[in-house]
C-alpha cells in the first residue's frame, strides 16, 4: 500500500538515483584501491563489561533492584546467597564506565541499583547505555521492590514470600511461583505461567495498563480466578464448557478445580486477558 503511495514520485528520481549509485560504487572501488577513504561510516561496536558480586544472606532477606534499560532475571534457588551478575553494554568505554552499579549487601537485605549517565538533550541517538541482570536468591526470600523501566523482567521459582514488580515499557514474566506476587506493566506484555500447581496458599495480583495479559496453568489447578479487562476482553479454558463459545466477556469471577486458597486476580486496562490450560 505505502508502495503504490510513493511509486510515482520514485519513478522521475530513479535514473538519476541509479547513475549516482553507480558512481559511487566506482568512487568506493577506486578509493578503496587506493587505500584513502571509503563509502561507508564508521559501524557503532557495543562494548560490554560484567560485574559479579556474591552476599551471604538469610533465607528470608529482603531484595530490591532498580534499573533503567535493559532486562531483570531473578532465579529462586535453595541457596543462602544472592549472586549478581551484570551485562553492562554501552556505544563507547566512557559511556560504560559512567554506568555504576552500587550494591548494599547485609545479611537481612541486598539493595542493587543502577545508576546511569545523564542522556544527551539533543539528537536521536541515546548513548547511555544498557544492564543486564541475572540474580539468584534464597527461593523464600522478600522482594519488596523490583523497577525497570525499559526491557525485560523475569522472576521464576519464588517460594512463600512476596514479589512486588513494576515494569514501564517491556514484557513481564512470572514463572512457576508460590508466593505473593504484586505484578505492574505499563505498556507492554505480561505472561503468567505454571509448569506444575501446588495446593498450598499463594496469589498473583497482575495489572497491565497498555498491552495484554495471559495466564498458562495446568488443567489440575484449583483457584479462585478474577479477571476484568476495561477496554478488551477476558477468556478463559477453565469455564463451564457450555460457557467457552459463547463470546469473550468483560470479567470473570469464577471458583476453578474446587475450593482452594489460591488466588489469581489479573486486569488489564486496554488490552484483553487471556486464561489458557498449559499442554493440554
Amino acid at each position: 500500500m505505502f508502495l503504490a503511495a510513493i511509486e510515482k514520485s520514485m519513478a522521475s528520481s530513479s535514473k538519476s538515483a541509479l547513475d549516482m549509485g553507480r558512481r559511487c560504487a566506482r568512487l568506493a572501488g577506486l578509493l578503496s584501491m587506493l587505500g584513502l577513504a571509503s563509502c561507508h561510516e564508521p559501524v557503532d561496536r557495543i562494548v560490554e563489561q560484567t560485574f559479579n558480586q556474591t552476599c551471604k544472606v538469610e533465607p528470608n532477606a529482603r531484595l530490591t533492584v532498580r534499573n533503567l534499560d535493559g532486562s531483570i532475571r531473578i532465579y529462586g534457588a535453595d541457596t543462602h546467597e544472592v549472586k549478581i551478575e551484570a551485562i553492562k553494554k554501552a556505544y563507547d568505554q566512557a559511556r560504560l564506565d559512567k554506568i555504576i552499579i552500587n550494591v548494599e549487601a547485609h545479611a537481612t537485605s541486598v539493595a542493587i541499583d543502577t545508576i546511569y549517565p545523564p542522556k544527551p538533550k539533543f539528537g536521536l541517538a541515546d548513548r547511555s547505555g544498557t544492564v543486564d541482570y541475572i540474580i539468584i536468591v534464597p527461593a523464600t526470600c522478600t522482594i519488596p521492590r523490583l523497577e525497570l523501566t525499559n526491557g525485560e523482567m523475569l522472576i521464576a521459582g519464588m517460594r512463600g514470600g512476596r514479589v512486588n514488580a513494576n515494569l514501564v515499557n517491556g514484557r513481564l514474566f512470572d514463572h512457576n511461583n508460590f508466593g505473593a506476587h504484586e505484578l505492574f506493566v505499563a505498556n507492554g506484555g505480561l505472561d503468567i505461567v505454571y509448569d506444575w500447581w501446588e495446593q498450598s496458599k499463594f496469589s498473583v495480583d497482575a495489572k497491565i495498563v497498555n498491552g495484554n495479559a495471559r495466564a498458562f496453568l495446568p488443567g489440575e489447578a484449583a483457584f479462585h480466578l478474577l479477571a476484568a479487562a476495561v477496554d478488551g476482553n477476558v477468556s478463559s479454558d477453565f469455564s463451564e464448557k457450555e460457557n467457552r463459545h459463547r463470546g469473550l466477556v468483560p470479567k470473570i469471577d469464577a471458583i476453578v478445580g474446587g475450593p482452594s486458597e489460591v488466588v489469581i486476580q489479573l486486569h488489564a486496562t486496554n488490552g484483553s486477558i487471556r486464561v489458557a490450560e498449559a499442554n493440554p
